[in-house]
């Protein structure tokens, strides 16, 4: 079977790791946006990514590659590199080769750290960030506690999980919602806003949730996208959570999402079991979600019925995001404009 998707890598900040996972002086491989790369923390704290590649004699420096002080050095010949990916020491070398001499020789992506994650920022022109990765205050505060983490890989680009959000009919029949969710949504370029005013399925003292579909509460959703690798949702009504979805693309049509998950510290005994089934069940909806994206296909112009959401409104925000249009590509934002 050939690929079920055509969608390129869209740009944007994404987690590649969760601060905590990281310490100082650590090297870590990674594989995402269709490339090897390696992940390392400075002695002084810096975390760095880099293409992973030696330009000497190719060894992946994720693979036994060292810290030392604001370098990695190769596990190969011991050729150190700073986190800019210049070359800055070759212990054996009389001089430094013309080609290497103060220029950058291994790609180095733009990395910060925020909300207790770190971020990279990936473009496939390797053009400067567009736009900067969201505060979220709470994370971090000391009334807040750290996260709760669930996480996953499966077969499904960024674009197609996402598209999920503005797929209303499928929380009533995927995920037995008592009604189809109808919410305010709002544009601001690389910012997507939306607010939903429902009914959630009830729980009781124990945090059972009620799967019979008889009894539910009111329940309030404020969400927004930030650019196509960070999401927020707030959670309010008997308990306050915060959810940050952090979906990160291994390649063109495989994702690692992760769901990270605070609460108040001052809620109560029942409040915090109740919290702790909230994000249980959000996660088991994923896991619903997952065997359709697996194995759906995308379809460009899709037969719309007046119950579905705003799914072409959704398409048209999140194509801005694709740095260059393929003709399959052109005929979709074309399909939905």
């Amino acid at each position: 079977m050939g690929k079920r998707y055509d969608f390129p890598v869209p740009f944007g900040w994404y987690a590649i790791s969760l601060s905590r996972e990281l310490a100082a002086g650590e090297v870590k491989p990674l594989h995402y946006f269709g490339k090897e790369l390696v992940l390392f923390r400075t002695e002084g704290g810096e975390a760095r990514l880099l293409d992973a590649f030696c330009p000497h004699l190719g060894a992946h420096l994720g693979h036994g590659g060292k810290v030392k002080g604001e370098h990695i050095a190769c596990p190969f010949h011991a050729w150190e590199f700073n986190g800019e990916g210049v070359c800055k020491h070759i212990p054996y070398a009389k001089n430094m080769p013309p080609r290497a001499d103060g220029k950058q020789t291994v790609f180095s992506y733009p990395v910060v750290e925020r909300n207790q994650i770190i971020w990279a920022w990936y473009h496939p022109e390797r053009i400067a960030p567009a736009f900067e990765v969201e505060t979220v205050p709470e994370v971090g505060h000391p009334d807040w506690t750290e996260y709760r983490v669930y996480e996953w890989k499966f077969g499904a680009p960024i674009q197609e999980a996402a598209e999920n959000a503005a797929d209303g009919a499928h929380f009533v029949y995927v995920h037995s919602s008592k009604d189809i969710p109808r919410g305010e949504i709002t544009h601001e370029a690389h910012k997507r806003f939306a607010r939903y005013v429902g009914k959630a399925p009830d729980m009781d003292e124990h945090g059972n949730i009620d799967r019979t579909g008889t009894r539910w509460r009111d329940s309030l959703l404020e969400t927004a996208n930030f650019g196509p690798g960070q999401t927020l949702q707030r959670f309010m009504g008997l308990f306050d959570t915060i959810q940050l979805g952090l979906p990160t693309p291994i390649d063109s049509e495989t994702m690692h999402l992760r769901f990270c998950f605070i609460q108040r510290k001052d809620m109560n005994a029942t409040q915090q079991m109740m919290a702790k089934a909230l994000t249980d069940e959000i996660s088991r909806q994923v896991e619903q979600d997952m065997p359709i994206w697996e194995h759906k296909i995308f379809q460009p112009n899709p037969i719309l019925c007046d119950g579905d959401g705003p799914i072409a409104q959704f398409r048209r925000w999140f194509s801005q995001f694709y740095a260059s249009a393929a003709p399959e590509d052109s005929q979709r934002i074309r399909a939905v404009s």
